[in-house]
Parts: structure tokens; sequence; C-alpha cells
């Protein structure tokens, strides 16, 4: 009996320990916070927050901040973070145009141009005149999608055109040979986001072809522009204008051949329409593009613009770097790229990043550009050991970090000399980007908050719904009585469903950073 009644005082001890446990940590989160997260929407969800002063790692509010959950796009944070390591804010990608053969006093070249890719991620497509890189808040990578999207007001082929510039004033008119594209910098992968999925080192509009829709009369065909053009490509539109309130739906198809296809409905008085589509191999879209710019600077190329790119002609690598250049292409600092990636959730760039890095270090594959970002955590503290990364966007099935990871890699990134370029770079609470609508303008917390969002879900086939993931926050914030924080902040696997959207959970994160701030 007596060691009966020993356990039972062992259980009671035990229990009372634990409950104390439960008390304290449900302390660290405002009721009010609790309130959201215990709401019925999310009672299959589980939710992740750790909340610090920036300076001491003093610890505000706190849940589950040692379990794994899947970070979605703030994913970024860590990839952006390893690549201004790796780069530096102010590095500029220059891409090259070489020549293989000699020039006459013609101005005739016998023989090819070639562009090296570098892995510039824009290629001037969005530069604006005072040198930043231009966005809005919902990405053309994202047009098929939905309905946010819009276009940047930038030419998508500055780039190309520059270099075309370049390549008349250097005083060859003919090209006697072919245009090529060295793409060889890393070996192509594929993205772990949503929206393109090609990762390459060469960049013309993200790779995309866009299409704007725009509705005219019932019953006439609607009005298709696209971007950028060519004349190489056929476009076939057979988009109808129906009766204002109709149902719209469009749709862009790769026929084949050069040929795409625009086709579908769109209601009178609907607002434009962007729909994209992601081209079938970037080299070959480059040179129809670069031949093409050549032109219209006046240099003749005998070799075709409508081909697929003839890879096979290319000369070794070393060989090629030791050509002479007849035109270069600098971009703006890394720094407007990583602004870019962040404020959009750029899924394509970012998942450009870790190969970027390893071929900064002379290496080729997705899987060492993210053991150089390993190396890069575990030497600034982050304990890499407790977190899991299989891509740089976000969207792989093995990306999980934690809230205390992702929090000791905010307070690292404010010790470092281009903070200011990473801060800036996050999404501003109901000012810009991914956060542009997440509060009113009315709230206190506006411009308060700059932080990276992050949204993941699957098809739930089973019930013809979806699953939410993931949704995510992480960043800085500066509070009511002006302390300043860094936080991380997830909720993973919520049905969507009773009134549940990723939009209704980001404004709950939304709400919940209000609370914060207060």
């Amino acid at each position: 009996m007596s060691r009966v009644y020993r356990l039972s005082q062992w259980l009671i001890v035990l229990v009372a320990v634990v409950g104390g446990v439960s008390a304290i940590a449900e302390d660290r989160v405002p009721p009010k916070v609790r309130e959201v997260m215990d709401s019925a929407k999310y009672k299959q969800a589980h939710w992740g927050l750790l909340a610090v002063e920036l300076k001491t790692g003093e610890v505000r509010y706190e849940l589950n901040s040692e379990k794994l959950f899947a970070p979605a796009s703030t994913t970024k944070c860590f990839s952006v973070a390893c690549a201004l390591d790796a780069f530096g804010a102010d590095h500029r990608f220059e891409t090259p145009i070489v020549r293989r053969g000699e020039v006459n006093d013609k101005g005739e070249l016998t023989g090819d141009l070639i562009l090296i890719a570098s892995g510039d991620l824009t290629l001037g497509g969005r530069t604006t005149e005072s040198g930043e890189i231009a966005f809005t808040n919902g990405d053309h990578t994202y047009a098929s999608g939905g309905t946010e999207s819009e276009l940047t007001p930038q030419d998508p082929l500055v780039g190309l055109n520059e270099l075309a510039r370049q390549v008349a004033q250097a005083g060859i008119k003919r090209v006697r040979g072919d245009v090529l594209i060295d793409d060889r910098l890393f070996d192509k992968a594929e993205g772990s986001g949503s929206g393109p999925g090609r990762i390459t080192p060469i960049y013309v509009n993200d790779n995309l072809f866009d299409f704007t829709i725009t509705p005219t009369k019932a019953g006439q065909p609607a009005e298709v522009k696209w971007r950028p053009e060519s004349k190489s490509f056929r476009i076939e539109t057979h988009v109808e204008t129906v009766a204002k309130g109709g149902k719209s739906e469009t749709s862009v198809r790769d026929l084949g051949s050069g040929r795409i296809g625009v086709s579908g409905r769109i209601a009178e008085a609907h607002k434009p329409v962007l729909r994209v589509l992601e081209v079938a191999d970037a080299s070959s879209f480059a040179r129809t593009l670069l031949i093409e710019a050549l032109n219209r600077q006046g240099v003749d190329v005998e070799a075709l613009a409508a081909a697929d790119h003839p890879a096979d002609k290319l000369p070794s690598r070393d060989e090629t770097r030791k050509l002479p250049s007849v035109a270069k292409f600098v971009s703006p600092p890394f720094a407007e790229n990583a602004r870019l990636i962040l404020k959009v959730s750029h899924n394509l760039h970012a998942s450009t990043l870790p190969l970027l890095v390893a071929a900064k270090h002379g290496e080729r594959t997705l899987s060492q550009g993210l053991r150089r970002q390993h190396d890069f955590l575990k030497r600034v503290g982050v304990d890499v050991d407790t977190i899991s990364f299989g891509g740089g966007a976000g969207g792989s099935r093995s990306d999980y970090t934690t809230p205390a990871a992702t929090v000791q890699l905010l307070r690292y990134m404010a010790t470092r000399p281009d903070f200011d370029a990473y801060r800036r770079a996050m999404p501003r609470l109901g000012i810009d980007g991914t956060l542009a609508k997440s509060v009113g303008a009315e709230s206190p917390a506006r411009d308060k908050v700059a932080a990276k969002t992050g949204t993941l879900y699957w098809d739930n086939v089973m019930n013809s719904s979806s699953l939410l993931t993931s949704k995510a926050l992480a960043g800085y914030m500066t509070t009511s009585k002006g302390d300043t924080l860094a936080f991380a902040l997830f909720v993973n696997n919520a049905p969507l469903r009773n009134g549940l959207t990723t939009t209704a959970a980001g404004k709950d994160l939304g709400r919940i950073a209000e609370l914060l701030y207060e």
C-alpha cells in the first residue's frame, strides 16, 4: 500500500508540475491572441509563436517555439539571408556578350555572338529610372492563379535591347554565324513554389509571356495584348466578351511550333485579367528575343530567330570566358533583388538563390547550394539540427523550421551592416507587398511591422476542398511602447472550410500582429 500511496503522490506532483508549465506557457500568449488561435475554424490546427526583444533576446510571447512548423514562404528569410551573406547587398550581376570570330572592315562577324548568362534575375526588365527594381503587390508570376496580379510598367526587353545597342556600337553590322546563350552557370533544377518552375541562369521577363485580357462589348472579341513582343511567335486569340455579370474564365496554352492560344470568356465591365505562360525552353526564348533586338539595332543575323537554341555549337566554358567582349549589361545591386523576392514572395527567384550561392563557390547543384546555406546558418548561431529545407522558396515538402530558429536568424541579421537592406526588403504591414491588405488603413499597427508572409496549401482531393498547410509571418515589429521585437508566427494544418480562406487566415495573422503591437 505504501508503494501505491507514494506512486499516487508522485502522480499528483507530476500533474501539478505539468499543469504549472502549461499555465506559464499560456501566460506567454495574450488572452486576445489566444481567442484568435482558439477559434472554431482553427480547431484542427496548431500554432507556434515566439517574439523577443531584438537586442536582449528577452522573451515577450511564446507558444510551441521549439516545435517544427511548415514555414511556407518565410523560408525566403533564410535563403535571402544566405545570399546576402554570399554576395553582399551591393553585388551587381554582369551579363556579357562575347564574340567568337573576327570582324572585318565591313562590320561582318564571321562567327557567333554568345551571351553568357550570369544569373541576373531581372535582366533590366523591372529597373526604374532611379535604379530600383519595380514590383506590384500582386506579382505577374502568380497571374494564372487569380485576378490580383498586375504588370510593372517597364519594358521586359530592356536588358536585351541594351546589349544589342552595345553590339551595334562595337561596329558589328552582320553576324555570319549564330547567336548562342551560354546557360551553363549551374545545373538546371525545378523550383519549390507556385508560378514558373524552371530554374535557369537566364531569365527574360521571368521566362513568361504576359497576356492582358480586356473586355469590350458583349458579343465582341475581347482585346488581348501581350509582352514581350516578338515576331517569332504566333498568338491565336479566341476570347469572347459576355454580358456583364457573366462568368469569366480564360486560359493560355502552348500549341507548339511557336503558336500560343489564348481562349475563354470575360464579362463586360470586368477589370482586365492578366494571364501568363511559361516558355518551354529559356535559352531558346532568350536567343530569339536577342536576335530580334539585334535586328532592331540594325545588326543582321544570318541564323533564324524562330529556332531552337543550338547548344551543341557552344565552345567549352573555359574557351568562352577567354573570348573578347563586345557588350555587357550590369544589374541593380543585389539588395534590390532581395527586396523583390521578399516583397512579392517571388518563388522563382528565391528558388534560384541556392544555385547562385553554389555557383559563386564553383559548385553547380541545388544540394550544394543548400549545404552552403547550412554552413552559413550554423556559423551565425541558428540551431540547424532542428530545422529542414529542401529548396529556397518554401514549397518543398521537407521545409520545416521552428519559431526559435527563425528568431535566431532574425536577431543575427539585425547585427549585420546590411541589416537595413534586409529589413527594407520585408513587406510592410498595411502598406505594400504581400502585407498590403492584411490590416485596414486605420490600424494602429500599420507600417509598424516589416515581415515576410507565407502561404502553403494542398488540395484535399477526398473532400473536394483544400488544407491550409501553413500560414506564417516572421520579421520585425516596433510596438506601441517603442520596443523592437523579432518574431515568428505560424499556424499549420487548418482545413479551408466554414469561411476560412487563405485571405482570412492572413487577416487573422495581421490581427495577431496588431494585438502584439498593442
